[in-house]
């Protein structure tokens, strides 16, 4: 076996734990996806009836319900494993620390994903989108958004998870570094709903990639520094 299909063979078998162990704390999973219910109603309400008003803000809570839900998911993957000790022992492992990351990253993506699934019927339910025309589209939007976040969010809940503040610093620190990456997703998902008459999808879809690009680039770099703290 070459040394990258050992790496690969690493981050799968991290991913495959980290899923087991986010499933069976079913009160977090709970947690999150109520979290991105109740900002999809409280807008809905905030908004009132009026279907242009509600689909003109569909695309952007769409991103905010899955953001703010997904820095409880990235950081509730690293925080079970401070809880029992195990990101301790996983920082003595004898693997390279950027197999480490991918395979932290390669949960973080899922449960990003399982998180979008579940938002986007839901926001085009309350906010009556017509994604008929549009969900190969948004799918595409959704997969690299998603990771994006997780990249990113990866690094950032790695190296915050020993504070004892993390649970309010992680988004501090956070979000503001995915403020590109929520432009770039919600006018992408806008252009896509609208039919991209503007002609700026494949703009906003290149920034999307180049985040994305860029955030695992820097991930697979620094995320050592977190074991290594």
């Amino acid at each position: 076996m070459s040394a990258v299909a050992r790496h690969l063979a690493v981050a799968r078998a991290i991913a495959a734990k980290d899923l087991r162990a986010e499933l069976r704390g079913r009160q977090a999973v709970t947690s999150t996806l109520f979290l991105a219910a109740l900002t999809l109603l409280i807008f809905g309400f905030a908004l009132g009836p009026d279907h242009a008003r509600l689909a003109a803000a569909g695309p952007g809570l769409l991103w905010l319900a899955v953001i703010l839900s997904g820095v409880l998911a990235v950081g509730r993957l690293h925080q079970l494993e401070m809880e029992d000790g195990a990101f301790e022992l996983l920082a003595l492992y004898p693997v390279p620390r950027a197999a480490v990351y991918l395979g932290k990253a390669l949960g973080g993506l899922a449960a990003m994903l399982a998180l979008g699934a579940l938002v986007l019927p839901l926001t085009v339910i309350l906010y009556a989108l017509d994604v008929a025309s549009s969900l190969p589209g948004l799918v595409l939007v959704i997969g690299l958004g998603a990771l994006g976040f997780a990249a990113i969010g990866t690094l950032y809940a790695g190296l915050t998870v020993r504070l004892r503040a993390r649970e309010v610093l992680l988004p501090l620190l956070l979000l503001p570094v995915v403020a590109p990456l929520l432009l770039a997703a919600v006018s992408a998902t806008a252009s896509l709903l609208a039919g991209d008459p503007l002609g700026e999808l494949s703009a906003w879809l290149q920034l999307l990639i180049g985040y994305d690009l860029a955030m695992l680039l820097a991930g697979g770099l620094t995320y050592g520094l977190a074991l290594e703290e």
